[in-house]
């Protein structure tokens, strides 16, 4: 769990600001994807998406892409046949397939960087209007009543709370998300 204070400045930031930080952090799989971006393209991006003017000859590759990322990552927790939401509650002494503590720790990163890249690329999806992978981002808000908040909640709640236009203040925000969530199959 990250410390408090790096989750309020989370919680803080303009949603665009976020937005180019999750794009900065998936510019190596983005560009593997057909998609470079500078830092600077990523920043303004994020800008761009927060503020629904993304330039639309730019928003249908990036969601394509993003969609195959999350795909391939939902495929490695998969081989252990484990869904997302399993995978966060799964210890790695559960996880088979490894003997020695190399291979510990390599599965252990693949499946750290699958779980990543499922909340972070499904966060990107919905800020597009791409709701493919809601129930990901649902769980995290979710499970925040029992594990706490992490970055990934805190990204994930405030992505839902925005595509959904639900004011973060209303004491029943998230029954009111959870509704909204269910349009979507969640």
């Amino acid at each position: 769990m990250f410390p408090r204070d790096r989750n309020q400045a989370y919680e803080r930031a303009p949603l665009g600001e976020l937005l180019g930080v999750l794009l900065r952090q998936f510019k190596r799989p983005l560009a593997a994807q057909g998609i470079p971006l500078t830092d600077s393209e990523a920043v303004e991006l994020g800008e761009q998406i927060a503020a629904s003017s993304a330039p639309p000859e730019r928003v249908e590759p990036l969601r394509a892409a993003l969609r195959a990322l999350v795909d391939e990552s939902v495929g490695v927790l998969a081989r252990w046949n484990l869904t997302f939401a399993q995978s966060l509650e799964t210890e790695m002494s559960d996880i088979p397939g490894w003997e020695t503590t190399a291979e510990f720790l390599a599965i252990a990163n693949e499946k750290a960087n699958a779980e990543l890249r499922i909340a972070t690329g499904a966060a990107l999806l919905a800020a597009l209007g791409d709701m493919t992978y809601v129930s990901a981002l649902l769980h995290l808000v979710e499970r925040e009543r029992t594990a706490g908040s992490d970055l990934d909640t805190v990204i994930a709640r405030r992505v839902l709370l925005s595509a959904s236009g639900i004011d973060p203040a209303a004491p029943d925000w998230r029954e009111q998300l959870a509704e909204w969530c269910a349009r979507f199959n969640c």
